[in-house]
């Protein structure tokens, strides 16, 4: 069995091993880390060698550490990342490259409707009818995106989303409220089979599905990573925040989406959002105006130069095609944003 996983913000690891009566047997690590003494991979292998196989990583890495010589030094690896890589083994998991990545950038289109889209390219991914799928979004009006289990009245002040036209919307997937302007976000979506997220914690998959990015960043000059369990943040502040859901049907798909800040109007979204004081202690800010630190001011690109690194990193690294919505993809979506995320029930299904 072989399995892959790259430490978010390190470097690859690979395992090779085979299971032989429950137990892990000719277990080989390898990857394009740093190591300090030499005989510290002897000591991994040492250590994985007979782990029972429904060992999860944590207990994994939990023997790997017991099993380092003294004075260890690790670069670009964790014990934690060799946990997943022998998980993801075990999972039979996929890599990105084993697949051929299709993009999907149209022009703007309504809220509603870019929550439908979500929906269905995700269920024809997990029934096999799409390849996995890179969505970049353009928006088509103001929007106030709430998460799946938010309640309508406490995220959002209805007045102020009147006054300043904003449209609001739930989404699938769960998560926090994203105030969206079309000229000043960046959102995109990934749609993936459950199998390249297999071995792979919630947690971790957050993390795993975003690595991209924060390359694409870094070559944009912002060093940012992921801060558990869904932010992309910087040392000027957050930029962006990740939500997932997962369809169980068919092969089963994962929807990954994303929403960055390229500027935004702080006391515009102040006005309609209601953030409370509950949740900016928590992050250890006492302004929600300085919870968030603009891509436009860290990169001095324009909006649209920001995008296309972006896609060209993806690219760079995985291959992607250009695509487009099917015909029958886009009736679909449509009856749903007009009978589902256009509906007030669902909106106000938390009121």
């Amino acid at each position: 069995m072989h399995g892959e996983y790259k430490v978010p913000g390190g470097k690859l690891v690979v395992v090779d091993l085979d299971v032989e009566d429950g137990v892990l047997s000719g277990v080989r690590v390898a990857g394009d880390f740093f190591l300090e003494p030499d005989e510290a991979i002897l000591a991994i292998n040492s250590a994985l060698e007979g782990a029972p196989a429904d060992t999860d990583a944590a207990g994994l890495a939990a023997r790997i550490d017991a099993a380092l010589p003294p004075g260890t030094t690790m670069y670009g690896l964790t014990s934690e990342g060799v946990g997943v890589a022998v998980r993801r083994a075990l999972a039979h998991a996929t890599d990105w490259t084993d697949y051929d990545w299709q993009l999907i950038h149209d022009g703007p289109q309504s809220p509603a409707l870019h929550m439908a889209l979500d929906e269905v390219i995700t269920a024809e991914v997990a029934a096999g009818r799409r390849p996995p799928t890179l969505r970049v979004w353009e928006w088509g009006a103001p929007a106030v995106v709430i998460g799946s289990f938010q309640s309508l009245r406490n995220e959002v002040d209805p007045e102020g989303a009147e006054r300043h036209g904003i449209t609001v919307v739930r989404r699938v997937s769960g998560g926090g409220a994203m105030f969206i302007e079309p000229g000043n976000t960046i959102t995109y979506s990934l749609s993936v089979p459950d199998a390249l997220v297999q071995g792979l914690s919630f947690a971790d998959s957050y993390a795993y599905l975003d690595d991209w990015v924060l390359g694409a960043l870094a070559d944009m000059g912002v060093k940012a990573w992921y801060q558990p369990l869904n932010d992309i943040a910087t040392d000027a502040g957050k930029i962006a925040g990740a939500a997932q859901k997962r369809v169980v049907a068919d092969e089963g798909a994962v929807l990954h989406h994303v929403t960055m800040a390229y500027d935004i109007d702080a006391d515009k979204m102040l006005e309609v959002l209601r953030i409370g004081r509950e949740k900016l202690s928590d992050k250890g800010t006492k302004s929600a105006k300085k919870r968030v630190d603009p891509l436009r001011r860290q990169t001095g690109l324009p909006r649209e130069a920001v995008i296309e690194r972006m896609i060209a990193s993806f690219r760079g690294r995985y291959g992607l095609a250009e695509g487009r919505v099917t015909e029958e993809e886009m009736s679909r979506a449509r009856e749903l944003a007009e009978t589902k995320f256009s509906n007030e029930e669902w909106t106000a299904r938390v009121p």
